[in-house]
């Protein structure tokens, strides 16, 4: 993506290498934002130079993406999860707001279930508590079979509506070579703990502050999926944004915002 100036670095957490940027005042509260499959810490790039100045950002690729480490596979959720929490061990961190985009908001989920003192609010973005075994195990084929390559454009079709992928062809060239450079290895674990998870009973555990973000157009994890989350979380709040795929972080950036941003100005405390 474009970068927003930020210096990257790496610490050992939960058995890993992960490569992680943290910015900000260091007496402001944090939030954390954990990236979708096949992404790095760069999809967060816009909501990074939202936040300067009010929160300490700290965003990471997820274990097996960008620059960290492809740990053995395959991968579970729960482990995805602990790395969140490992992270924030590492860096003297005690707590944080997690913002979390698909395979991120799955992670976020189980994070927030499982160590509510340390993830005292949510946003989920994009994401679901369950998907289709089917389908993943064909992705999974697919890519131990060829490689990342075969992955790429259906993804940009699933990422952003075309009429955004016609007027912004910048937009999808970077975002192009950030799924390149994913790992098989890294791929293929994060898509085996998708395949396997079934997050119904722990998500309905969740009682801090959740917001719920989904594009009115995501053809990947459906406006459906986040009203079932919403369900599921007592006090959830759903937010649809319009004109927006399965990362409208990035295709409706100033309207991400300005929802995350009054989450945050409610929930995330020092």
């Amino acid at each position: 993506m474009r970068g927003d100036g930020a210096p990257s670095d790496f610490v050992e957490a939960n058995g890993a290498r992960i490569r992680y940027s943290l910015s900000g005042d260091p007496t402001a509260p944090v939030v954390l934002f954990s990236n979708s499959l096949a992404t790095s810490l760069e999809m967060w790039d816009r909501q990074a130079a939202a936040l300067a100045g009010r929160y300490r950002v700290l965003r990471y690729d997820t274990r097996g993406h960008g620059l960290s480490e492809a740990t053995q596979g395959p991968y579970d959720i729960e482990l995805l999860a602990r790395d969140a929490r490992g992270l924030l061990d590492a860096l003297g961190i005690g707590h944080a707001v997690l913002v979390g985009l698909s395979l991120g908001g799955m992670i976020a989920q189980v994070a927030g279930a499982t160590w509510p003192d340390r993830f005292p609010a949510l946003v989920l973005c994009d994401t679901a508590m369950a998907m289709d075994a089917k389908v993943w195990q064909q992705r999974i084929d697919l890519v131990t079979r060829e490689g990342i390559a075969p992955v790429v454009e259906p993804s940009l079709g699933r990422w952003f509506t075309p009429a955004f992928a016609a007027a912004n062809p910048a937009v999808i060239e970077e975002m192009r070579g950030i799924i390149r450079q994913t790992s098989v290895a890294g791929f293929l674990g994060c898509a085996a703990a998708i395949r396997d998870m079934d997050l119904k009973p722990t998500t309905a555990t969740i009682r801090q502050p959740t917001l719920v973000l989904c594009g009115a157009d995501d053809p990947s994890t459906p406006p459906a999926e986040a009203r079932a989350i919403q369900a599921a979380i007592p006090g959830a709040a759903l937010e649809l944004i319009a004109e927006a795929a399965h990362l409208p972080n990035v295709q409706q950036p100033a309207v991400f915002n300005e929802l995350l941003g009054g989450f945050l100005a409610r929930h995330a405390a020092a």
